[in-house]
């Protein structure tokens, strides 16, 4: 893997998605080069608190980057690069429960990946690297992410599994219908491999997920899911989302990363 020096220009990191392209007043606009290309867009950095903060609109300010095209490898890099420790990863999600509505937030615990050909790691030989997904989010920020939405009074689901397509079509209804009787609570397009490579950068990943709206195979008796109105009930609930952001990020603690140096290095399947 390539290395890279830290800018030292922020310690928390957030991602937008779809309907979420602006975050910070007074940011710094930051033009970041990897070794993998481009990334999404400029980083905005502005400060929260007493926090530095970089913002990047994982589409592009004008959502002009398809989920399947996206370089997630350039945009978790460039975070790094710029000394971010920890990441905020908030997405627009379909529900695949019926108890799990749309305009609530599930903070993310789990994902299963069902997107093809995305390149999803750093770690391209010629030495064997193999990092642990077991638990791919970070169990301190999600522990703070649950209180902090109590205490906002959102509507919160404590934890749930993210099933990722490769978009950018929505799923059939048969696909549907198949990740609900799994048990699966949410569907996204972007979760995967950004949550992955983030954390073969030992960075401590919050997947927020917002619900827009019910997927097309729930049950069997929900209308098919349209684009426009997943943006509807995301700007909708765009509100709660930053005021959540904010206060979460006030409450972070001023600490290295938990996961530093913990990248699991093996040799096996040489």
């Amino acid at each position: 893997m390539s290395s890279f020096q830290s800018q030292n220009k922020a310690q928390i990191g957030v991602f937008g998605g779809s309907g979420f392209y602006k975050f910070l007043d007074n940011v710094e606009e930051i033009t970041v080069e990897t070794p993998f290309g481009a990334p999404s867009d400029k980083y905005f950095v502005g400060t929260i608190g007493d926090k530095k903060v970089a913002f990047l609109p994982r589409h592009g300010r004008n959502h002009s980057i398809p989920p399947q095209k996206i370089n997630y490898r350039a945009n978790v890099w460039g975070m790094k690069s710029l000394g971010v420790e920890q990441i905020i990863s908030p997405c627009a999600v379909g529900s695949l429960q019926k108890e799990i509505q749309p305009g609530s937030f599930v903070i993310l615990d789990q994902f299963v990946d069902r997107t093809t050909g995305r390149t999803d790691t750093f770690y391209e030989g010629p030495i064997a690297t193999h990092v642990s997904a077991a638990e791919p989010y970070s169990e301190r920020l999600r522990e703070l992410a649950i209180k902090t939405a109590n205490d906002l009074q959102i509507p919160v689901h404590h934890k749930g599994t993210v099933v990722v397509i490769q978009g950018p079509r929505f799923s059939s209804k048969a696909e549907s219908i198949w990740f609900s009787k799994m048990g699966w609570e949410t569907i996204n397009m972007t979760q995967y491999p950004e949550v992955y490579l983030a954390k073969e950068l030992e960075l401590e990943t919050l997947g927020i997920a917002l619900v827009t709206d019910y997927d097309c195979g729930l049950v069997g008796d929900v209308d098919p899911v349209t684009h426009e109105q997943v943006m509807k009930v995301f700007e909708d609930n765009l509100g709660n989302l930053r005021k959540f952001l904010f206060e979460l990020i006030t409450k972070i603690p001023n600490e290295e990363s938990i996961w530093k140096g913990k990248v699991i290095k093996s040799s096996r399947f040489i």
